[in-house]
């Protein structure tokens, strides 16, 4: 498998999670692959084949997709073994910018890109008839660019309130946070959902479990170590929202990594 990563410019960095990356195979397995929750919005643009997903909402095979925040994990397999496709990862704020529908009707579910976005059907066309990853990264960012300087601002609001749980990891108390807003739990829980797309509570189990699963791909580290570091009351509670997010256990999901060379078979 070839990978090509490009660092964003500084404009975007703040609006996604990590390089914009390009991945190629030729004549490969057609390797099923755990996908499991992270705080952020995946957009893949499909170049040669499509891929059968299947998550919490059911299953279908989709050649470019985007997928919500979930609560569950995604399983996505290529339907040839030869492919290639571009992936980048929004932040829930900008991704709620850039797609311009309110972010709790992709919560748990994957869907064409063309069916929320529909330029970028023209968009994809372009990427696969670009002759190198550079040009295929410079027609993302456009694109990118062209959407976020067309939306509204982000609500100020829930763009601090989510900041502040992925600052602190998921362990800021929601309720602190609608008292700093000035805001009742019910209001805060209906901005979330719109903005963001799950309600705070569980965004913030979401980014807990991140770290955790990020925090398992150092093979030294404890389970207990990992479970109170991340916030978790013990490891069975850590065990528990593993069971709930992966589909698996920690000891099984770190097994998965390090066997697969860092991603979740």
């Amino acid at each position: 498998m070839h990978t090509e990563r490009h660092q964003p410019s500084p404009p975007l960095r703040p609006a996604l999670l990590g390089p914009i990356e390009g991945w190629a195979q030729t004549g490969g397995s057609c390797a099923r692959l755990r996908e499991v929750p992270f705080p952020g919005v995946p957009l893949v643009f499909g170049l040669e084949t499509a891929w059968r997903i299947e998550g919490p909402e059911g299953a279908g095979d989709e050649e470019s997709f985007v997928a919500g925040l979930h609560a569950a994990p995604t399983f996505v397999q290529p339907r040839a073994g030869s492919w290639s496709c571009i992936e980048l990862r929004l932040t829930p704020v900008a991704a709620h910018r850039v797609l311009g529908i309110p972010m709790h009707e992709l919560t748990n579910r994957t869907v064409a890109l063309a069916d929320v976005v529909p330029e970028t059907r023209e968009l994809t066309d372009r990427l696969r008839d670009a002759k190198s990853w550079p040009a295929r990264f410079a027609l993302v960012e456009e694109f990118l660019v062209r959407r976020l300087a067309d939306a509204p601002a982000p609500l100020r609001e829930a763009a601090w309130s989510w900041h502040e749980l992925r600052r602190t990891a998921g362990t800021a108390p929601i309720a602190a946070l609608a008292d700093d807003l000035g805001w009742s739990h019910r209001r805060l829980i209906a901005c979330f959902r719109e903005q963001i797309g799950l309600a705070p509570k569980a965004a913030a189990r979401v980014l807990r479990f991140d770290r955790a699963a990020r925090a398992l791909r150092a093979p030294e580290r404890g389970l207990a170590e990992v479970a109170y570091e991340c916030g978790y009351f013990d490891q069975a509670h850590m065990n528990r929202d593993f069971r709930a997010f992966s589909g698996t256990t920690p000891t099984a999901f770190r097994a998965s990594l390090l066997a697969s060379g860092g991603i979740a078979a």
